[in-house]
């Protein structure tokens, strides 16, 4: 059984037992219980429940693994040729870490 949930504007494939990196959660702490009711279709062993726009009654729940965890670091280079204008900028996204403890449809 797994579900298609939103989560900060974002689409995941909820399956039980998965981790999930989400974008950063603001008012959360490691080891508490969330849950998202955002499910937009839900497969139950073949039979596909697609929502309008969310499926009625059926919700995502997670445990937060690590309230902040910081992804790879992406550098970010801009040059203009000929001009000696050289630029390097580094970012290091932050995610939430979850896993799923299960899919209620």
């Amino acid at each position: 059984m797994y579900a298609i949930v939103e989560i900060n504007g974002q689409q995941f494939k909820a399956e039980a037992g998965k981790k999930l990196f989400v974008h950063h959660m603001q008012n959360v702490e490691a080891g508490a219980t969330v849950e998202f009711d955002k499910v937009l279709l839900v497969d139950n062993d073949g039979n596909i429940t697609v929502g309008a726009p969310t499926v009625e009654g059926a919700k995502v729940v997670c445990e937060v693994n690590s309230a902040l965890v910081k992804g790879e670091k992406v550098l970010v280079f801009h040059k203009k040729r000929r001009k000696g204008y050289r630029k390097l900028n580094g970012h290091r996204q932050q995610f939430t870490e979850l896993t799923i403890k299960e899919v209620l449809a």
